[in-house]
C-alpha cells in the first residue's frame, strides 16, 4: 500500500483498544464517587471525533451528556459543568490552545478531567485528573480517538446497567486492528481510482448521517480543506434537503458516507435524490467492508472507524496525485491567530 506503515498502524489501534480496562476502571470510579454528567469537548477535528460517542449516550443512555465547543464553553461556562462533571478532552498534539484553556477552566470548576493525547510531555499530557496516552499521528488518530471515546461511552452504559455485553464488545474490538489493515488493502484500488477522479475537483458536498456524519464532517474540514485546500460543504444528510439540495446540478461532486446504524435511511434518501441531478455522486458504504467476527451491533458502533480507515487511503493517493503533501499548511500553527 502507498505510504503505509502496517506495523505502526497496528500498534496504534491495538494501543487504543488496550485501554478498555483502564478506561472502565476510571469511569466507574468517577460514577461511584457521584459523577452526574459528562462533557465531550475538544477542539477542531478532535472534537468532531467525539460526536459518535456522545450521540450513543444521548440516544441509548439516560446519563446526562453534553457535546460542546471548548472555545465557547470556556467563555460562558455551563450551569451543568461543576464538581459532579466528567470532562473528556482529546488532543493529538496535547498542545491545542483552546483545549489547554478549557482544561484550566474545567479544573477551576472542580470537574474530573480525562485527557486523551498522543504525547505525554505536553500541557494536556501532564494535565487532567487522568491522562490516557496513545501515540498516533494525523493519518492514524481518527480511529484511535473514535475507539477511546466509544469505550468511555460503553463503560458508562455498562456500569448503569444499560448494556450487558461490554466485555464481548471489547473482545470484538480486539479483532479490529488487523481487520482495518485488511480493509485498507482491499480498498486500495478504489482509493487510488477515486483520488484520480477528484484530484482536479475544487468543490465537494460531503454528507452522511448518524455516526458516519462525524467522519464526513471531519474529512471535509480537516483533510480536504485543511490538508488539501479544497473547498467543501459538509452537511448532515437530514439537513441536505433544507438548503443544500439547491446546489446540486450537473458536475457537482457529492460524497456520501453510509453507515450501518439506525440512521442509514437518511443517507439512502440522499442517494436516491442526487443522481437525478448530478452525475458525480460517490457513495461509500461501510456495509461493503468485510469484517469477519464483528457482529452487526458492533459494526453499527464502528462505522466511523471503518470510514476513517478507508478514507486515509484516499488521502494517501490524493496528496501524491495533487503534489500537495498532507503536511503542507499556509496558516495552521504557522502564523499567529
Amino acid at each position: 500500500m502507498l505510504n503505509f506503515d502496517e506495523n505502526r498502524y497496528l500498534g496504534i489501534q491495538r494501543g487504543a483498544v488496550a485501554l478498555a480496562g483502564d478506561i472502565r476502571d476510571v469511569i466507574v470510579s468517577y460514577l461511584e464517587a457521584g459523577a452526574q454528567n459528562i462533557f465531550f469537548l475538544g477542539t477542531g477535528g478532535a472534537a468532531i471525533l467525539m460526536q459518535p460517542a456522545a450521540q450513543l449516550l444521548l440516544r441509548r443512555s439516560t446519563f446526562p451528556t453534553f457535546h460542546d465547543l471548548s472555545a465557547e464553553l470556556a467563555i460562558t461556562g455551563s450551569a451543568h459543568l461543576g464538581p459532579k462533571s466528567i470532562v473528556i478532552l482529546p488532543s493529538l498534539s496535547g498542545t491545542t490552545k483552546e483545549s489547554v484553556e478549557m482544561l484550566a477552566f474545567a479544573e477551576k470548576r472542580g470537574a474530573k478531567v480525562i485527557t486523551l493525547v498522543g504525547h505525554r510531555e505536553t500541557p494536556l499530557g501532564k494535565g487532567g485528573d487522568r491522562v490516557f496516552v496513545n501515540f498516533a499521528e494525523d493519518d492514524t488518530s481518527c480511529e484511535s480517538f473514535y475507539l477511546q471515546s466509544l469505550l468511555i461511552a460503553l463503560a458508562i452504559m455498562q456500569h448503569r446497567g444499560e448494556i450487558e455485553n461490554f466485555d464481548s464488545v471489547v473482545a470484538e474490538l480486539n479483532l479490529l486492528p488487523q481487520l482495518l489493515v485488511d480493509l485498507k488493502r482491499s480498498f486500495e484500488q478504489r482509493a487510488e481510482q477515486f483520488a484520480e477522479e477528484i484530484k482536479g475537483t475544487g468543490y465537494h458536498i460531503v454528507t452522511g448521517a448518524g455516526s458516519t456524519w462525524a467522519e464526513a464532517f471531519y474529512y471535509g474540514m480537516c483533510i480536504l480543506e485543511e490538508m488539501q485546500w479544497i473547498r467543501t460543504r459538509p452537511v448532515h444528510a437530514s439537513d441536505f434537503f433544507h438548503g443544500t439540495l439547491e446546489l446540486i446540478e450537473k458536475d457537482v461532486s457529492v460524497i456520501l458516507f453510509k453507515g450501518e446504524d439506525a440512521y442509514r435511511p437518511l443517507a439512502e434518501r440522499v442517494e436516491k435524490f442526487a443522481p437525478n441531478y448530478t452525475d458525480r455522486l460517490s457513495v461509500f458504504d461501510t456495509a461493503d467492508f468485510a469484517m469477519p467476527g464483528i457482529s452487526h451491533e458492533v459494526r453499527a458502533l464502528i462505522s466511523p472507524v471503518l470510514m476513517a480507515a478507508a478514507f486515509e487511503r484516499i488521502s494517501a493517493h490524493l496528496e501524491v496525485k495533487r503534489n500537495h503533501p498532507l503536511t503542507t499548511r499556509r496558516y495552521y500553527k504557522r502564523v499567529a491567530y
